[in-house]
């Protein structure tokens, strides 16, 4: 069996595909697009499709991750472009490659996002973002499946940054629970009063893998 990964991307409209609409947009294009996938075993079989962290409804991504498993070994490159024609617009196959000894999974410590926000002029953000890196913790609450969790926003941040008035950058850390975005902003707005926004926030992600300390190397920049 071949196994292949797959970073793709959800833009425009696309962001507002759940996770489940996606992968059954995912299984009808490898159809269409004549993929041999491999399958499991047992009584009901299953293409061998794993996916990884994958970004909450809403959210624009550039950097999701999948490992496919073939029945048939194909070249990458053909994949991809069979994918991407056969996938809706706005879900778009960036790059597809062998996969490596390992999981896909476990080389996805890290997020990078760019958070568009409206309301609170530049002042109020850059006082905001010092005054949630100066604290050493800062709960936060969400209600999850499990019921309402609270659990420390500050410490998933590596780095929060004002790119300009009206976005901000994050690279956060993967946990349990997933410290999300949305859950940084609540952050700020609990040690800045004055941090109200006018309107829902326009969350991308722009990479996912390991921190080196210094930056981002994603599952694929290893292979390199």
């Amino acid at each position: 069996m071949q196994k292949l990964w797959v970073r793709y991307a959800k833009r425009g409209r696309a962001r507002f595909t759940s996770h489940r609409d996606f992968s059954r947009a995912f299984e009808r294009a490898l159809r269409r697009a004549g993929v041999p996938m491999a399958y499991s075993s047992g009584f009901n079989p299953h293409p061998r499709i794993s996916y990884a962290n994958a970004s909450p409804t809403g959210a624009a991504t550039e950097a999701e991750y999948l490992e496919i498993g073939l029945a048939q070994p194909r070249d990458p490159d053909a994949v991809r472009d069979a994918l991407d024609s056969a996938l809706p617009q706005g879900l778009d196959v960036l790059q597809v490659v062998v996969a490596t000894a390992g999981s896909l999974a476990d080389g996805l410590d890290v997020s990078e996002w760019r958070m568009s926000i409206g309301g609170p002029d530049a002042g109020v953000t850059e006082s905001a973002v010092r005054a949630l890196l100066d604290r050493d913790a800062l709960e936060v609450e969400r209600m999850t499946k499990s019921g309402l969790r609270t659990f420390d926003a500050r410490a998933a941040i590596i780095a929060l940054w004002v790119v300009d008035e009206h976005t901000l950058g994050l690279v956060s850390r993967h946990g349990v629970p997933l410290v999300r975005p949305d859950d940084v902003l609540q952050a700020l707005g609990r040690v800045e009063p004055r941090f109200e926004l006018s309107q829902p926030a326009l969350l991308t992600r722009l990479d996912q893998g390991r921190w080196n300390g210094d930056r981002i190397v994603g599952p694929f920049d290893e292979q390199a």
